[in-house]
């Protein structure tokens, strides 16, 4: 169940981690929504981490339009980069999940995996 690919990096406070990559497979236990966590390597997290900000700050610029009382169609305009911003970062996170999380707990026997992909995919694609 333990991929043994080593790692240090940080978690999502900034604080230095080391482990397993996937020590608790993906998705062990941990998370408040569904008690599953990932340590993801130093590379993904900057990845994500980049592009969340990136987003972030976008979501910025457009408050500050609204406050600015900018005209309506550039607010929407904004809006909408945001919205591809947010499915690109839902394409490179799915993605990696299926490499890791889904891959390692098929290798392992575990295919109630797929169900749960099937039912993301779903919540996905409302």
């Amino acid at each position: 169940m333990e991929n043994n690919a080593n790692y240090a990096g940080n978690n999502y406070n900034g604080e230095s981690i080391s482990g397993t990559e996937h020590g608790q497979s993906c998705c062990g236990h941990g998370c408040a929504g569904c008690g599953k966590t990932k340590l993801r390597s130093p590379k993904e997290y900057k990845r994500l981490i980049n592009r969340l900000n990136r987003i972030s700050g976008q979501i910025s610029g457009i408050k500050g339009m609204v406050e600015k009382n900018a005209y309506c169609t550039d607010i929407l305009v904004q809006v909408a980069a945001v919205n591809a911003a947010l499915n690109s970062f839902n394409k490179e996170l799915l993605a990696e999940h299926i490499r890791s999380c889904v891959a390692e707990n098929i290798r392992n026997g575990n295919n109630e995996i797929i169900d749960e992909l099937v039912r993301t995919l779903q919540k996905l694609m409302k």
